[in-house]
C-alpha cells in the first residue's frame, strides 16, 4: 500500500454504549485503509466501556479518552483536537461502517481537491430489521443548505471531511446538547456544496429511545442553531428560507411545549 497515502482520524463518541461499541470499533478496524487512527472519547460511561477499551487501547490499536459527562459535542470535539490527520471521519457508536468505506472516501477527496466533505448512502436498521428511507432521507450531492434546513441531510457517520473545513467553520456547539449535527452541517453548507459516493457504506442501526435525535427537545436546539446561522452573512435566498425555516419551527416548539403543560397551567 502506498505510504503517501494521507493519515485518516476516525472519531467514535460513546456514553453508555458498551452493548454496541465492539461493533463499531470491529468496523473501523477491519477497513482496508491504512495509515488510520481511532480515537474513541468516552464521555462519563458508568457502564462497562473502560473495561471493553482496555485491550484495544493496551495493544495499541485505538487511543482512548475519557472525559467527565459533557455531550456529544464536546466528545467529538475531544477526539478532533487530539486527532493527528488532515482527513477526519465519524461514526457514532451505535453504528458500524461497511467495507471499503475509507478507501473510497480518500480515493474520491484526492480526485475531488475542490470537495471539503463527502458522504455515502447508508442502511437503515430499525430494531434489527431492514427499513427504507423515504426519498426525502436519501442523501444528495450538491448545495443543500436550503433542502437541509428542514430535514438533516448528512450524517455524522456517513461523513469524511477535510480538517481544513473545521478549522474555517468552527467544531461542534458544545452547548447544543442535541442537533449539534444539524448546527455544523449548516454552517458548512452555507458555503460549500456536499459532495455525494452513491453507495451503502454505512449501516444505521435506529428505533431507540436513547437516541439523541429521539429527544423532545431537538426543536429547540435547532431553533438555537437558526438563530446562529441568521447571525452569519447569507444571500437573500438563503436568508429567507431560513428566517421561514426557524418561523416554522418556533410555532411547532410551541405547540409541542403547550401540550406537554400539565391541563390546569394551560386554564
Amino acid at each position: 500500500m502506498s505510504q503517501d497515502r494521507p493519515l485518516i482520524s476516525v472519531i467514535i463518541p460513546t456514553y453508555n454504549r458498551a452493548w454496541c461499541l465492539a461493533r463499531a470499533v470491529d468496523s473501523v478496524l477491519e477497513q482496508d485503509y491504512r495509515p488510520l487512527e481511532l480515537i474513541v472519547v468516552d464521555d462519563g460511561s458508568e457502564d462497562e466501556t473502560r473495561q471493553l477499551l482496555r485491550p484495544w487501547v493496551e495493544s495499541g490499536r485505538l487511543a482512548g479518552l475519557r472525559q467527565p459527562n459533557r455531550g456529544v459535542g464536546a466528545a467529538r470535539n475531544a477526539g478532533i483536537r487530539a486527532s493527528r490527520g488532515p482527513l477526519i471521519a465519524f461514526l457514532d457508536s451505535d453504528d458500524e461502517w461497511l467495507a471499503g468505506k475509507l478507501s473510497a472516501q480518500e480515493k474520491y477527496l484526492r480526485d475531488h481537491p475542490e470537495a471539503v466533505l463527502v458522504q455515502t448512502q447508508e442502511r437503515w436498521l430499525r430494531q434489527g430489521r431492514r427499513v427504507n428511507p423515504g426519498r426525502r432521507h436519501l442523501k444528495k450531492a450538491g448545495d443543500l443548505f436550503i433542502d437541509s434546513l428542514a430535514l438533516c441531510l448528512i450524517s455524522p457517520s456517513a461523513v469524511m471531511l477535510r480538517r481544513s473545513l473545521l478549522e474555517e467553520v468552527g467544531l461542534f456547539d458544545e452547548r447544543l446538547a442535541a442537533a449539534e449535527d444539524y448546527d455544523l452541517w449548516l454552517r458548512v453548507l452555507a458555503r460549500y456544496p456536499a459532495h455525494l459516493i452513491d453507495r451503502e457504506l454505512l449501516i444505521r442501526h435506529g428505533g431507540r429511545p436513547d437516541q439523541l435525535s429521539a429527544g423532545p427537545a431537538l426543536d429547540r436546539y435547532r431553533i438555537m442553531a437558526l438563530e446562529k446561522i441568521l447571525r452569519q452573512p447569507l444571500d437573500p435566498v438563503r436568508r429567507r428560507a431560513a428566517e421561514e425555516e426557524l418561523a416554522r419551527r418556533r410555532r411547532i416548539y410551541e405547540a409541542g411545549r403547550r401540550k406537554r403543560l400539565p391541563a390546569e397551567s394551560r386554564e
